[in-house]
């Protein structure tokens, strides 16, 4: 029985360990739309409002982590990326993990 409980114990913490992680990829649409990512980038992430903004959706999560922490620190200034960098500063690593993770689960 004390076996039992330990091992529901270990699950449960499992479950609860988890669960931020996703919660927070469920909320890279609400993060996406907060973070005034469509009005660059359209509301589904290939309509950008100009011609040489990229499309975005179905891109690599990877790439696009490194592609906004670049913008972020400053380390990418080249092409459009300035109109991305006025809001980078208000998104947070673990938010830019969560919009990556979105963006790149939209269709192309």
């Amino acid at each position: 029985m004390k076996r039992c409980k330990t091992l529901i114990g270990i699950g449960l913490a499992g479950l609860l360990a988890a669960a931020p992680l996703a919660s927070q990829a469920a909320d890279g649409a609400a993060l996406y739309k907060a973070k005034t990512c469509p009005a660059c980038h359209g509301k589904d992430g290939k309509s950008p409002i100009l011609p040489t903004y990229p499309k975005i959706a179905g891109q690599n999560k990877a790439y696009l982590v490194q592609q906004m922490k670049d913008i972020k620190s400053g380390k990418r200034s080249n092409g459009n990326s300035a109109a991305m960098k006025g809001i980078m500063h208000l998104v947070s690593d673990a938010e830019i993990e969560a919009i990556a993770d979105y963006v790149s689960k939209l269709a192309p």
